[in-house]
């Protein structure tokens, strides 16, 4: 693999590796924290903005739809111009979306600069677990992608808390301002300090990218739809057949390009299929469970949005502590206990959630809530050890020239099954209960949250086939040795 003098990998003793997971880490949790940042923020903004409050919440969905849309190409283009270009200028799109965002005189016009917003966050979670990943050796990458995984966590626990309490204290435009000053700072310290990584000489599949990135956004749109609608609603399941025939047309352009964007023999290695479907259904359960329960604290149990971040912190707090001791666990024993583990507990924590909710158990003290502490840790406690151990396991199947694209495929695969995990959930509730009264909130709220330790247990069966831990790749005439057909292996091998 040939590369220009100006985009050689920088050797690794001469990066500072705690640097490298600073601004990468920085990056990620802001780009991650956006992602659930407005929810508690709606009705100010409607009150500010206009619209109705459901128009408004397609300033959640704008930005996922593209965030999903763009992984892959994105991933692309950071193979083929380098990692570091694409991801400082991802970040600045992001930077200049979010002030954007804070001076948005009107709904439509937030719901627009939110999509861009998606677009830069598109090109930074990839490419800032490239990078990462690429400067650190293999032999730390776990522990490493633990810390990234904690941090995502973090991010996951802040979004609902730090609207809440943005709101409450100051103005919703704070939580778009608030970016602006620490994504100049990153883009400032990304540009002069993070490693070029390594450019590859090939050009980048154009007929692909129209296939891939709009199949993406009409399959994640579709699943939007059918989740508010439900699953009977002709637009959405047209949605759906359309996102699906643009990627089955992006997979027969991929069969057939000399050079293409994404190589289909990634999905012959066992392990890398294997934790890309888990990666799918772990993010459905834990993105599902907690958009159902978020609501539930607040409409069956009467707390106020920021008191609701509060009590799931025993939930979405604990990848802080947890997923770094998993992600230096799986550097030892390998991905698969770890993600079957995790999510068998997770699964039996959501279970025993729905199990207890009834309608106002909570709502003017700690005796109805405190029942729901101990399954929420368990739950909580499992996803922490799969959060790491899904991306270590997939990037860990794959050779070196590979991680980039196996990282956008892995984010992909997330943001799909977070969507898809919301929609069914939501079709769930909607046939068992609806938003009339406490009762009835919590008759559709026990099902659907049963649905979600359903997802995470379809998780943990996936993670069976994931593999043992290998070695990472060594290279072998200029291409890793696991991309020799010979020596490809289904999953993960003994170190």
């Amino acid at each position: 693999m040939k590369l220009s003098s100006s985009e050689r990998a920088v050797p690794r003793s001469s990066v500072s590796l705690p640097l490298v997971l600073a601004l990468t880490s920085v990056s990620f949790f802001m780009v991650a924290l956006d992602s659930l940042v407005v929810v508690t923020a709606l009705p100010s903004i409607h009150r500010s903005v206009g619209g109705s409050i459901a128009t408004l919440e397609w300033a959640v969905n704008a930005y996922a739809l593209t965030f999903a849309a763009g992984i892959i190409t994105c991933a692309a283009l950071g193979d083929r111009l380098g990692h570091r270009r694409v991801y400082v200028a991802g970040l600045a799109l992001f930077t200049i979306a979010s002030a954007l965002c804070a001076v948005a005189p009107d709904s439509g016009l937030l719901i627009a600069f939110r999509a861009v917003q998606g677009l830069g966050a598109a090109a930074v979670t990839p490419l800032a677990l490239t990078i990462l990943a690429s400067a650190f050796p293999a032999e730390r990458r776990g522990a490493i992608v633990g810390v990234f995984g904690g941090i995502g966590g973090l991010a996951v626990a802040g979004g609902p808390l730090v609207g809440g309490a943005v709101v409450q204290g100051l103005d919703w435009h704070w939580i778009f301002w608030i970016n602006v000053p620490i994504g100049v700072a990153a883009v400032i310290g990304s540009a002069l300090f993070l490693p070029a990584g390594r450019r590859q000489e090939t050009r980048l599949d154009l007929p692909a990218v129209p296939l891939v990135a709009g199949g993406a956004a009409v399959l994640a749109w579709g699943l939007v739809r059918v989740g508010g609608s439900g699953w009977g609603d002709p637009a959405g399941i047209a949605a759906l057949a359309g996102g699906v025939a643009l990627l089955a047309g992006f997979v027969l352009r991929e069969r057939s390009a000399a050079e293409p964007m994404l190589p289909l023999r990634l999905f012959r290695v066992r392990g890398f299929a294997a934790a890309n479907l888990t990666s799918f259904f772990m993010s459905g359960a834990i993105f599902s469970a907690a958009f159902l329960t978020a609501q539930y604290f607040q409409l069956g149990l009467g707390y106020s949005p920021l008191a609701t971040g509060l009590r799931l912190l025993p939930w979405t707090a604990t990848p802080m502590v947890v997923a770094p001791l998993a992600g230096a666990l799986a550097d030892r024993i390998g991905a698969r206990p770890l993600l079957v583990c995790g999510l068998l507990l997770q699964a039996a924590g959501l279970a025993w959630v729905a199990s207890l909710a009834s309608a106002g158990a909570g709502a003017s003290g700690a005796p109805g809530y405190g029942r729901f502490v101990l399954p929420l840790i368990i739950a909580g406690a499992g996803i922490s050890m799969a959060i790491p151990t899904a991306p270590t396991a997939a990037l860990g199947a794959v050779g070196p020239r590979d991680v980039g694209r196996a990282s956008g495929v892995n984010n992909t695969m997330q943001r799909f099954g977070a969507t898809f995990g919301i929609a069914l959930v939501t079709a769930v509730f909607a046939a068992n209960g609806h938003l009339g009264s406490v009762a009835s909130f919590t008759a559709g709220y026990r099902p659907a949250m049963a649905v979600s330790a359903g997802i995470s247990l379809l998780g943990a069966a996936a993670a069976v086939t994931v593999g043992r831990r290998r070695d990472a790749s060594p290279v072998l005439g200029g291409h890793a040795v696991s991309e020799v057909p010979s020596v490809v292996n289904s999953g993960m091998g003994a170190s």
